[in-house]
């Protein structure tokens, strides 16, 4: 495990670059930033709100998942901590900014026909759409339940595809397309939808209503974030609580663990010349980490 970057405003969706580097979001900072391979950081664009997963879309712009914005707490020791939105921030959107410029345009907003409330991270399948969870949202004493949905990258469709989900985090797909992951903060249950088309969920796959089965689920005192999928199809899903990556086998069971000391671990990548290096985020403590991996990383669709 070794040091790549600091420094971070809660540091989430990494994107591996080809030159050693990472883009990623700052929720807290409410940016789109730039690590080079030596970890030094400049901002891509500053998005406002909550910036929380990203991802390359065919087009080669990054579409990111706005959150709609937290407070944020100084812990004692300096590390930050994510507060609940104040009542009148806004549901949040998807954007799309062009990494040349930094200029970037509202994909997607909530409206009464997909009515979002925290857009949290996203996967892309090879025809160019685009999974994305809404995490939703405590208002006071109420709890906004998000769910799944499915998009297009030109900004022709949008729908609901699961829901509704409380908590519904990291998004990924298995190495054939053929299967969906997605993550469930608080439950911390690691779903499985199979699929029968592009954006089309295989209902008949399970007796869920909405077509789920569990993979498995962490243990007590951890729950689930962002997730990444390695090339033997294992789920490596990064878990605050206790602060770990978990690894989950595709077909199911108990998931190996690895800590990484910050109680807010929040993201995983694949990255290097042979995609066997996984980048970490923490958002604690505003860090990455490096970690060599046993196998590659899957390919995402558009890098």
């Amino acid at each position: 495990m070794t040091h790549f970057a600091s420094g971070l405003l809660m540091p989430e969706g990494p994107i591996a670059q080809p030159d050693g580097g990472l883009i990623l979001v700052e929720v807290l900072g409410g940016r789109l930033s730039r690590l080079g391979a030596d970890g030094a950081r400049t901002t891509l664009a500053d998005l406002g709100g909550g910036p929380n997963g990203a991802a390359i879309g065919p087009d080669g712009r990054i579409y990111v998942c706005n959150n709609g914005g937290f407070e944020k707490m100084i812990l004692p020791n300096g590390d930050l901590l994510p507060l609940e939105a104040p009542l009148d921030t806004p549901p949040g959107t998807i954007q799309v900014v062009d990494p040349a410029s930094g200029a970037f345009d509202t994909l997607y907003a909530s409206t009464e026909a997909a009515p979002f409330w925290g857009p949290n991270d996203l996967v892309f399948d090879k025809t160019g759409g685009f999974w994305f969870t809404d995490f939703g949202r405590d208002r006071g004493a109420a709890r906004m339940r998000g769910g799944l949905y499915y998009a297009k990258a030109d900004g022709s469709d949008i729908r609901l595809a699961a829901g509704p989900l409380d908590g519904a985090n990291g998004v990924g797909l298995s190495p054939d397309g053929g299967t969906l992951y997605v993550a469930l903060t608080y439950e911390a249950h690691l779903l499985r939808y199979r699929l029968s088309a592009p954006g089309m969920i295989d209902k008949t796959a399970s007796t869920a209503p909405d077509g789920h089965s569990i993979v498995g689920r962490a243990g007590p005192g951890q729950f689930l974030d962002s997730l990444a999928v390695d090339s033997t199809g294992r789920i490596c899903c990064a878990s605050p609580g206790q602060g770990a990556i978990l690894i989950f086998p595709p077909e199911g069971g108990t998931p190996q663990q690895i800590e990484t000391g910050d109680f807010l671990t929040t993201n995983i990548c694949f990255g290097g010349t042979d995609r066997r290096k996984a980048f970490i985020t923490l958002g604690s403590s505003g860090k990455v980490i490096c970690i060599d991996w046993d196998v590659p990383g899957l390919p995402l669709a558009f890098g």
